[in-house]
């Protein structure tokens, strides 16, 4: 086996095993350029030059990632649950009394066990609010319109 042949298999087999240890499907695609490299210098009856090799595994690589951005990443399913991770955003729509009055900005609610900053409007203690955007820690509240105050079942 010629040593070129050797180290494009070793490349497409480290490859692939680091995406096997860290997946994230960008080891896998540069691991399918190596390959075809790899196929490249082995079907091919004039040897190619280093090179001409390396450039391959460049453009093949830019051509296999291109293939998984426009073609298989389109199609990942979207996520039952798209603020499973970002918990301030699953409150979004919730309408909440205000524990402690919203001053220059800034104040507090409670909801369940856990006291959030919020920020809106200057507004009293006990005001219900919407949560209407979360940023990190910080939820971004605007006063309920009459008739629309809290519910026990919102907030608890």
């Amino acid at each position: 086996m010629r040593w070129d042949m050797f180290v494009w298999a070793s490349v497409t087999l480290v490859l692939l095993a680091l995406e096997a240890m860290a997946p994230g499907a960008f080891m896998l695609w540069l691991g399918f350029a190596a390959a075809a490299v790899f196929l490249l210098v082995w079907l091919l009856p004039v040897p190619l030059s280093a090179l001409a090799q390396v450039g391959a595994f460049v453009v093949l690589s830019f051509v296999s990632i291109l293939i998984y951005w426009r073609w298989f990443r389109r199609r990942e399913p979207a996520s039952d649950q798209p603020a499973l991770n970002r918990r301030g955003a699953s409150f979004i729509g919730r309408v909440v009394p205000l524990a402690s009055p919203i001053v220059a900005g800034h104040g507090r609610v409670q909801i369940a066990d856990a006291f959030w900053d919020v920020t809106g409007p200057d507004l009293p203690a006990g005001t219900p609010v919407r949560i209407v955007d979360a940023d990190a820690m910080t939820l971004k509240v605007e006063p309920v319109a009459e008739g629309g105050g809290c519910r026990p079942a919102e907030h608890g």
